[in-house]
């Protein structure tokens, strides 16, 4: 599995990048994930359920309880002391995450959940690098995707096909069919239970498209198709008012992949995406766009924030983040009125992508069976739609049940918020994990040639092309 988006903490993946997109974000320590992995690998970690020199069993090098790993599924008593780490969640929802731990240890006496809270700084992977080598992994950690990876291709990670077969139903078909890793014999396995999401809608202010002559209760259904209107926008506009911005580091890969673009080839191991005529269509319609005025111009190098334009009534399309409707809501009630919310652009693809956070229980934890038992109760759907209710937090639990809830399929009135609470829950349903992520330096070297693309300056065929070749040697030099 290639790396993907990164979305760290809970700020991180529901704020996302500063134009509040979170589905293009570039929080936390992304351009760590070659390193970790050499680091990993030059540590001489084993296959999980491989054996010491004493002939016990291993797990990523560390010796372990020969039922946390080979085949046969985890048994043992429900009982003992575990930690539990997540990631800079205790200052906003301690009472919440107390109150799960609290139920616990109720429901199975004798237990004990010790919580620990990583601060989700830019150091995260390492430290938990560390922590891995070490054998003191957390018994039930909160990941990202990327450290996933790299601790499942190490065999830090307990093999929950192996170990807790049909764990997954709960969960979406679609997110627990694709939230799996690859281990270091090669092999797609769930290493770790999907949990909370940002989601993604497409929001936009409905008097300005009204304006362009474009009927808010039928917004665009593909990307191509956003840029057609956008285009009437931009010839009503008299450069007033725009309807996006234009950097396109905001949209590289999310777009193509949801244009069903091959961006990486089946291996993983080259790019493919100047190879396909909708991505050069892409770049030309981009590029259009930008000429035609229906971008400011001096966004197309800058990191200007797409959410305090529209909140100033001068962007038509808002950002994909539903979180961001607080800040609309809080900073310019006028136009959050005036707000109107449709389900994400499917496109070719089909259906929405994006990785969520997750859930994973350490192959070396000296307590699996209750690390696992407490992993699966975090994660149930009640103790998911519970978060996903608290006032402070705009999260999409992972689970079909929670989502199936009246709070998120009965919500009454037409208050922007609202209705992105039922469009993004109804969306989760069909979303799958694999969303594909660029490292900073590969994004930057393609980001570089679109823009020399939409300034005029190269043809839009001679640009993909370039920007492939760039991100090639750059994907070959694991940076």
């Amino acid at each position: 599995m290639r790396a993907r988006r990164l979305t760290g903490s809970l700020t991180g993946s529901l704020t996302g990048t500063p134009n509040g997109t979170p589905t293009r974000s570039m929080n936390g320590p992304l351009a760590c994930l070659a390193v970790v992995l050499l680091t990993l690998t030059a540590a001489g970690c084993g296959l999980s359920g491989g054996s010491d020199d004493s002939g016990g069993a291993t797990a990523g090098g560390c010796p372990v309880d020969k039922g946390n790993v080979g085949s046969g599924k985890l048994t043992g008593d429900v009982k003992g002391g575990i930690t539990f780490q997540t990631t800079n969640l205790k200052k906003d929802f301690g009472n919440y995450f107390n109150g799960v731990i609290k139920a616990f240890e109720k429901a199975h006496s004798g237990t004990s959940v010790k919580w620990i809270d990583d601060p989700g700084d830019s150091q995260f992977t390492q430290r938990l690098v560390a922590d891995a080598q070490a054998c003191t992994l957390p018994d039930v950690v909160n990941l990202n995707v990327n450290t996933s990876i790299a601790l499942t291709r190490a065999g830090y990670l307990l093999d929950l096909d192996r170990k807790a077969p049909g764990s997954g139903e709960p969960f979406g078909a679609a997110m627990w069919k694709s939230s799996v890793f690859t281990d270091a014999s090669g092999a797609k396995v769930h290493s770790a239970y999907p949990w909370y999401s940002g989601g993604i809608a497409q929001t936009f202010n409905i008097d300005l498209l009204k304006k362009a002559g474009l009927d808010p209760a039928k917004p665009a259904t593909t990307i191509l198709g956003m840029f057609d209107d956008a285009l009437k926008i931009a010839k009503v506009s008299d450069g007033k008012y725009y309807a996006t911005v234009a950097n396109p580091i905001w949209r590289i890969p999310a777009d193509w992949q949801q244009m069903g673009v091959k961006v990486l080839s089946a291996d993983g191991k080259s790019f493919t995406f100047a190879d396909d005529p909708k991505t050069v269509a892409w770049v030309e319609a981009m590029t259009k766009l930008y000429k035609a005025g229906a971008m400011p111009k001096d966004s197309l190098s800058s990191n200007q924030d797409a959410s305090t334009l529209y909140a100033q009534g001068k962007l038509v399309y808002g950002s994909t983040n539903p979180n961001y409707l607080r800040f609309i809501q809080q900073n310019n009630p006028s136009v959050y009125k005036k707000t109107g919310v449709a389900r994400y652009m499917l496109d070719d693809l089909g259906h929405t992508v994006g990785a969520p956070q997750y859930i994973s229980v350490a192959a070396t934890s000296k307590n699996a069976p209750t690390a696992l038992s407490f992993a699966q109760f975090l994660t149930n759907a009640e103790n998911q739609l519970a978060w996903a209710k608290d006032p402070n937090v705009v999260i999409f639990p992972s689970t079909t049940a929670s989502l199936d809830d009246p709070f998120f399929q009965s919500v009454k009135g037409t208050d922007p918020f609202a209705e992105a609470r039922r469009t993004v829950a109804e969306d989760r349903k069909t979303a799958t994990a694999d969303e594909i992520a660029l490292s900073p330096g590969e994004l930057n070297a393609i980001t570089a040639q679109v823009q020399l693309a939409m300034q005029g300056k190269k043809s839009a065929e001679d640009a993909l092309k370039e920007a492939q070749s760039k991100a090639d040697e750059l994907l070959k030099q694991g940076s």
